[in-house]
């Protein structure tokens, strides 16, 4: 398990969503924050008066994901997120030790949700469908 946290530009917010939906990766944490790297801030003038500032509004995602997921995760932000520009913002990828879901007590792959080899829960296979869908649909007559 990992946890994926990327800061981005607030107003691509709404693409990375998009990109990480398509991707099936639905659960993330956003939070504001405030950050300067490379852009070292700007001057910005109000009623005669500059002002240095040298923080930019940024997001924060944090995304828990299982092993399987990480690469999809982080080429989708990429994908979504980058500009070309410097500002474009950075992916950290932590290893996340435990996951325990509070409703139900589950632990590790399992509470993190989605599909995983690693979870002890049915994931598609190979050809993906889960052995219950393989069952329904013989139960339909497809």
């Amino acid at each position: 398990m990992k946890l994926v946290i990327a800061y981005i530009k607030p107003e691509k917010l709404e693409d990375v969503k998009r990109e990480l939906d398509s991707r099936e990766v639905f659960r993330m944490s956003v939070t504001k924050a405030k950050g300067c790297g490379e852009t070292k801030g700007y001057v910005e003038s109000y009623r005669g008066v500059k002002k240095d500032v040298y923080l930019l509004p940024k997001l924060r995602l944090e995304i828990a994901v299982n092993d399987d997921f990480v690469d999809t995760v982080v080429e989708g932000i990429i994908k979504a997120a980058r500009t070309g520009k410097i500002g474009d913002g950075k992916i950290f990828i932590l290893p996340l030790e435990e996951c325990i879901r509070i409703r139900t007590g589950e632990r590790g792959p399992d509470a993190v949700g989605g599909w995983s080899r690693y979870s002890s829960k049915n994931a598609p296979n190979r050809d993906g469908w889960r052995a219950d869908d393989q069952k329904t649909d013989k139960a339909d007559g497809s």
